[in-house]
């Protein structure tokens, strides 16, 4: 039976200049950003007030909108959508504003892997701060993440978990090299008979480790060494938030999430400023709001790259209309012409 090695404590990690806040145990923090370069907005930096129109549909494309959602649920006869006769049509005025803040934090820690004779050049020279480290920025308004060695930091150290031998205790069976007979569960029998494939004992040799009691190091992959490193781990995260203004359709304000709308407002620069003079007053309110709570928030967790703010006007329309003598109603929304109904002809589906 193999005899595991104790794993010694973790190797000590080098005294970098700039890093010196997480040598203690090789954990990493939160790295914060340089003040910014650009100024705040101001009032004169936001794009001029526009015309705020409201779009409404017809009654072919709302009776067409209806037919396709019918169309595309098999258990929905089309006679209300082909006969239903429309009775009345209101058009609501939803409005969605978005703000994206994109921003990219910078996290370093220390980590290990198999040293495969990567470049080691720990000393050299003085290795560079987390933010002096030049990296491309990838597209805006889109999450990405990158993890880069920091140059100068790199160091071979023994692995301390198998003390420098490439190999560990098998997992599969402790070390021990056998582990119960697949044939006869470890019993020693099978029939009333000894066992032919144990010879009664039980046990047959560990396929993992070939009855050796050894598996490779995890660590180190059989190695024997480590490369140690200081890992900067850039995320850029885009941030977004939306408030959808009050509306009286009766529609369920989860149904929008999926749409898009026809877009009155858009202003994109560094740090944005809050959309003010908007007809509805409490969507300039939620507007200034998140416009403070995002700068306040993401200039301090990370660096602010670029700020965008959108007001959409999603169409909805309340459509009611006639069917055998009975009322009832649909609503089209979005750009998409979605459907809402509470359909009044179902039939059984059966699926063989």
């Amino acid at each position: 039976m193999y005899a595991q090695p104790n794993p010694t404590a973790p190797p000590v990690y080098g005294n970098v200049p700039g890093y010196e806040g997480f040598m203690a145990g090789g954990t990493g923090g939160f790295v914060p950003p340089p003040a910014p370069l650009h100024p705040l907005p101001t009032p004169d930096t936001q794009p001029s007030q526009v015309d705020w129109n409201i779009p409404s549909i017809s009654e072919d494309a709302a009776q067409t909108a209806f037919l396709e959602y019918a169309s595309s649920n098999c258990c929905y006869s089309k006679a209300p959508a082909q006969d239903g006769v429309i009775t009345n049509m209101e058009s609501f005025n939803t409005y969605r504003y978005r703000l994206e803040t994109f921003t990219e934090a910078r996290i370093t820690e220390w980590k290990t892997e198999p040293f495969t004779d990567q470049v080691v050049d720990f000393g050299l020279q003085t290795a560079p701060t987390p933010w002096a480290i030049q990296v491309q920025t990838p597209a805006l308004f889109k999450d990405h993440e990158e993890n880069i060695k920091v140059p100068n930091t790199s160091s071979v150290k023994d692995c301390h978990i198998c003390k420098e031998t490439g190999q560990t205790r098998c997992d599969v069976c402790t070390g021990s090299g056998k582990k119960s007979c697949s044939a006869c569960d470890g019993s020693g029998k099978r029939f009333q008979e000894t066992c032919d494939s144990c010879d009664g004992s039980g046990k047959e040799n560990c396929t993992e480790c070939h009855g050796n009691g050894l598996q490779q190091c995890t660590t180190c992959e059989g190695r024997k060494q480590l490369l140690m490193f200081i890992n900067l781990k850039i995320t850029w995260t885009n941030n977004l938030e939306d408030y959808v203004a009050q509306q009286s359709s009766g529609i369920e304000i989860e149904n929008l999430a999926s749409v898009t709308g026809n877009r009155l407002f858009h202003d994109a620069q560094y740090m944005v400023y809050p959309v003010y003079g908007f007809p509805d007053p409490n969507l300039s309110q939620a507007s200034d709001r998140l416009v403070k709570e995002h700068q306040s928030k993401f200039s301090q967790s990370g660096r602010i790259h670029q700020q965008q703010h959108k007001i959409e006007l999603i169409p909805i329309t309340k459509v009611s209309y006639k069917w055998k003598g009975d009322s009832h109603l649909y609503y089209v929304f979005g750009n998409e012409s979605k459907v809402s109904a509470d359909y009044p002809a179902t039939c059984c589906c059966v699926v063989m």
